[in-house]
Order: structure tokens, then sequence, then C-alpha cells
């Protein structure tokens, strides 16, 4: 039981290297005290009252263990308790993404004790001026223009009243033919690396990724059977398994939750993916078949909009470990347009051959220099033929 009266720095997701360097560092009357995930640390903070000082995670400034896990300390109310993180990889714009959000520091590996314990000491203790400090000097991010955000609303609000019907048939059916969870949803990162959950019709069976292992016999192409996690039983990518039992990017529902980059991995198959191909893939459900193919699986992402995470026209928001890769200046101002559900790249691209993801990205970067209502309004315009082209984007 630890001493309720003392401060304590909560660590999460700390690996053992990084836990032996923190163990040597002289935090003065705060203690080191190791919680499994920050659903136990909020738990047991209310249950002990105990006096949480700092939270130290570490991970990548895009995963789960940096920005997603900050939101939702951010969303419990604990942002006046200083957060630090502990990662691989870090450079100018990861920095002010760190700042902008209301990260207190972030230190690359490996670890300097004598620098973390002088930094995260110091932090502690001036905590309370230095947040008033940065709310003077808050960095403006991009925030939707007030035409384009009444756009968005009607355009959605519309969209989803006349749509009900065919969205309440599809919710009918998917109960009727499987049991689990009517929607997934996997996290995103949109305009200013804001990061939030991206929604979509769930088209397969809810044990699809365990199924997997069982159906590797099928595989059209033999390939070698993918690693899996002893702790989940879960189906891993090949990063994620090198990375470890933990999977970098997941999927979401009610109740489950499944390598992203293994569900885009399968989800290719259709359109005939070298890596595993299945014949009539038992896993993916009659009515999820149909709504892949119509594009309906997509139309959850208008409660998107008309929440604000994002607009009708903009880039599209990228998957953790995409975005991730995409901090340097060059790629970076794609980031300063909304995140939406059509852009430049689906209009200017669609029909005309293959696309590298170097054209998509500088694409991207054009749409957020030039991007206006009027300039909206022509790619919604252009959008329409396009959708009537045969390519699959």
């Amino acid at each position: 039981m630890p001493d309720i009266n003392a401060g304590i720095i909560a660590l999460l997701n700390i690996d053992s290297t990084s836990f032996d360097i923190l163990s040597r560092c002289d935090f003065g009357n705060n203690k080191i005290l190791v919680f499994d995930n920050f659903t136990e640390l909020y738990k047991d903070r209310e249950r002990l009252d105990l006096n949480i000082t700092a939270i130290i995670s570490q991970g990548e400034v895009m995963g789960a263990s940096g920005l997603v896990l900050f939101e939702s300390i951010k969303k419990k109310k604990l942002h006046h308790i200083p957060f630090f993180l502990l990662c691989n990889k870090l450079n100018a714009n990861l920095v002010g993404i760190c700042l902008q959000s209301g990260i207190a520091e972030a230190f690359t590996t490996p670890l300097v004790p004598e620098n973390l314990q002088n930094r995260i000491n110091f932090i502690i203790a001036k905590w309370d001026i230095l947040q008033k400090t940065n709310d003077k000097k808050k960095v403006t991010i991009y925030k939707t223009p007030f035409v384009k955000r009444t756009f968005d609303i009607f355009f959605s609000g519309c969209a989803l009243v006349a749509l009900s019907p065919i969205l309440l048939i599809v919710v009918i059916i998917m109960k009727l033919e499987s049991k689990g969870p009517v929607f997934y949803y996997s996290l995103r990162v949109g305009a200013g690396y804001r990061v939030f959950k991206f929604y979509k019709f769930r088209s397969m069976y809810v044990n699809a990724d365990k199924r997997l292992k069982e159906l590797q016999h099928l595989n059209q192409y033999n390939t070698e059977e993918k690693k899996t996690s002893k702790a989940t039983g879960i189906i891993l990518c090949d990063e994620c398994a090198a990375a470890g039992s933990v999977c970098r990017s997941q999927l979401y529902s009610d109740s489950n939750n499944w390598c992203e980059k293994q569900y885009l991995t399968n989800k290719k198959q259709q359109s005939g993916s070298a890596f595993f191909k299945l014949k009539d893939d038992p896993r993916i459900t009659k009515v999820g078949a149909f709504i892949r193919n119509t594009s309906i699986d997509e139309l959850p992402q208008l409660w998107n909009v008309l929440k604000g995470n994002m607009s009708i026209v903009g880039n599209r928001p990228l998957p953790l470990y995409e975005a991730e890769k995409l901090t340097t200046d060059k790629y970076a101002l794609r980031f300063l347009a909304p995140a939406g559900l059509t852009g430049l790249w689906q209009v200017e691209k669609r029909g005309k051959g293959k696309m590298s993801e170097e054209e998509r990205l500088m694409l991207d970067n054009t749409y957020a220099e030039n991007h206006s209502f009027w300039y909206d309004i022509k790619l919604i315009l252009k959008t329409i033929p396009a959708l009537l082209q045969k390519e699959n984007v």
C-alpha cells in the first residue's frame, strides 16, 4: 500500500531498461509507482486518494502511449498533472506537437538519468508557473472557418437524415446475420495532429482476427503463418510482432480490438492482395461484402463530420502509424488543413493510373495551401463524376 501522503510519479508502459534508469533518479519526496494501465491509475487515484505529481509514459508521440493516452488523461480532467513521454523518435515538429497538446516534456532514448532527474524535478516544482506561461503563449492551431463548419453541419445533417432508412436497414440486417457491435472505430490523426475516433460499419464477424490462423491452410498463396500474441491470441502483422505482443495501432469495437494493419491487409484480398487471399472469405459477412463494395461502410463518418472531427472536403485522416512518419517540414503541411471525406487527391488522380505515395502527399500539401470554401465546392462537384469511374482509390 503506497503512502498516500507522498507524492507519486506514475509510470505507464515503461520497459525494464527505462525503469532501471528511472529507479536511479532522485525525485526528492516523490516516489515512482508502476501502473498496468491508465484505467488502473485513475481508479487507484480516486479510491486511495493518491497524490499523483507526474505521469511518465513510454511510447512514440503519435502512438497509443503518447498523444492518444494524453487525450484520455485530458478527458478525465487530469491535465493539471505534468505528463512526460519517453520515446525513440523525436524531431522539431514532434516537439512542437507535444508542447502544443500540453505534454510537459518528451525525452528520447538512450535516457540520461541526470537529465531526466533535473528536468522532471524542475517541471514538477514549477508546473503551476509553467502552465500560466504556456496559457499566454498558446500556439494557434487550425480551426474550421465558420462558413465551412456551417456547410459541414448542414450537409452531414441532411445526408444522415436522407440516408437514415438505408442506415437502419443495414443495422437490422447486420444484427440478424451476426452477433456483435454494428460499428467499430480506429484512431485517426486529423488537422493539427489531433487524434479522434474514426467510425465505420463492421463488415466482418467479431472473431475474424482469431479465425485467420485456422484458415491459413486455405490461403491461395501459402504464405508463412502470421505470428500470434501469446497473451491475447490476436493475429499480429509482421511489424507489430517484431515490436512485441502489443499492437501499436488497433481497431476497436464495444468489447473487441484487433491489429489495424492486419485488418487492412485482409481487406485488400478482394482486390488481389499477394499476401493473404481466400476465395469466398468466410470471415466477411454477406452484408459486409455488400457495404464494402458500395462504400456504405464509410457512411458513419458523416457522424465524424457532424461532431467536427472532419469536414466534407479535406485531406484523408491517417492512421497513427502513418501520421508518425509525416512529421518533417515537407509533409507536416498537410495537417494544417482539415481532415475530410473527399479531397484533392481523390479527384485529381482517380481513373488516371496508379498514384505514388509521394504524389498523394504533395496533393495533400497543395490542398492545405489553397483550401477555401469555394475551392471545396469545386472539389465536391468534381467528386460526383469521379465516383462513377471504376478505379478504386
